[in-house]
């Protein structure tokens, strides 16, 4: 069976497991107790804190350790927007209470807003984006407003790939004094983190060859962030809890390690990417290639197959031995079209065709990918002609 569905998650790399495993057996200690066994654990949570921050292009400060994606996209956006609201109210009136969004956004990112609009009465601006899935950095400086307290938005769409200009927009929020925040979840491995002029960052270890259930919010520490989980105090009072010290260490270690291979893998993988998906579209006359066609990520190719049923389509390719998905893992089951495809204009019913093909840094040099194209082909075929 040939696993091609990365974007949802990686398997765990023998490196990670062999770095974390002391810290799941020998060398247990709680970080926050104070004797040899946790001071020892301490140093080696702070080690990996180090070793994240760099990667980042953060201080080590700024690292809040987390179970994974959804909970830093969660705290980065809640934390950040309801933080600079109760620290500027104590200093004047008209304190911010918008945030500026798109509509292309993982669930936790959207749920996030819709919580802040929900609970705390936050005004939640969803600047459109073109139908390749670009938001357009002056419709973002156009939606900010003197109350904007946070824009938030993916480096990179977990869906259809599309790559984000987060220069630009980062150019534009640090002009208005605005923190913004990237879900670099799916970017992570893939494209720089350092740089990018973004005041936070979410990163989901499973995406990158650590287990699930770790995760990272890099946030600078000069912001107001209200915590999510309140207690002992750790991660500088910003999440509350024994930390995962074994996680941490996989963590920092599959960042380092993603990093080290990103330049060579990156261009090596686009050019196979790129040869697939030319090949799916020369032999499905029904295919359309979703998302940019040449800002996306490395490692996916996404297409609707007009006509047919994505799920369909997805057994037929497993029944040949390939494994895929249709979108979003945290979507899979739902009866609705991919909200990602519905903002680009697609039609609902052909937004029920989609399929998304991920791969990850082992994708091999040769014909790798030919088959799985031919593949593609004659399960189309068979979905349509219903054999």
């Amino acid at each position: 069976m040939r696993y091609l569905d990365h974007a949802a998650t990686t398997p765990v790399r023998p490196e990670v497991l062999e770095a974390m495993l002391p810290y799941l057996t020998e060398r247990f200690g709680n970080p926050s107790s104070h004797h040899t066994v946790g001071e020892a654990a301490a140093a080696a949570l702070d080690d990996a804190r180090r070793r994240v921050a760099r990667v980042c292009g953060m201080r080590p400060g700024d690292i809040v350790f987390t179970s994974g994606g959804t909970e830093a996209d969660n705290l980065a956006i809640k934390g950040l927007a309801i933080g600079a609201a109760l620290h500027l109210r104590n200093l004047h009136s008209g304190a911010p209470v918008h945030v500026v969004t798109t509509p292309i956004e993982h669930e936790a990112v959207l749920a996030s807003c819709d919580y802040l609009e929900r609970v705390h009465g936050f005004a939640i601006t969803r600047v459109p984006v073109d139908g390749a899935g670009l938001v357009d950095p002056a419709a973002v400086a156009a939606a900010l407003r003197p109350d904007t307290a946070l824009v938030t938005l993916g480096y990179a769409n977990n869906e259809i790939g599309t790559v984000q200009d987060v220069a630009a927009i980062a150019a534009v929020t640090a002009d208005a004094g605005i923190p913004l925040h990237l879900d670099a979840v799916q970017a992570a491995g893939w494209l720089p983190l350092s740089g990018t002029g973004a005041d936070a960052l979410s990163v989901a270890g499973h995406k990158i060859g650590a287990p699930q259930g770790t995760g990272v919010l890099a946030v600078r520490g000069r912001l107001p962030l209200e915590p999510l989980l309140h207690g002992g105090g750790q991660e500088r009072d910003r999440r509350s809890g024994t930390e995962n010290v074994a996680g941490a260490i996989a963590l920092a270690t599959a960042l380092e390690l993603a990093e080290a291979e990103r330049a060579e893998a990156a261009a090596r993988v686009s050019a196979l990417r790129d040869a697939f998906i030319g090949r799916v579209l020369s032999a499905v006359p029904t295919a359309r290639l979703t998302g940019h066609p040449v800002r996306r990520l490395p490692g996916t190719a996404s297409f609707t197959f007009a006509g047919t049923s994505g799920e369909a389509v997805l057994l037929e390719l497993e029944r040949r031995g390939f494994v895929s998905s249709s979108g979003s893992a945290c979507a899979a089951g739902s009866d609705e079209p991919s909200h990602v495809l519905l903002a680009l204009g697609i039609d609902p019913e052909v937004a029920q065709t989609a399929v998304r093909f991920t791969f990850g840094h082992d994708l091999g040099r040769g014909g790798e990918l030919d088959a799985v194209a031919d593949a593609v082909a004659a399960s189309v075929a068979a979905v349509r002609s219903g054999t």
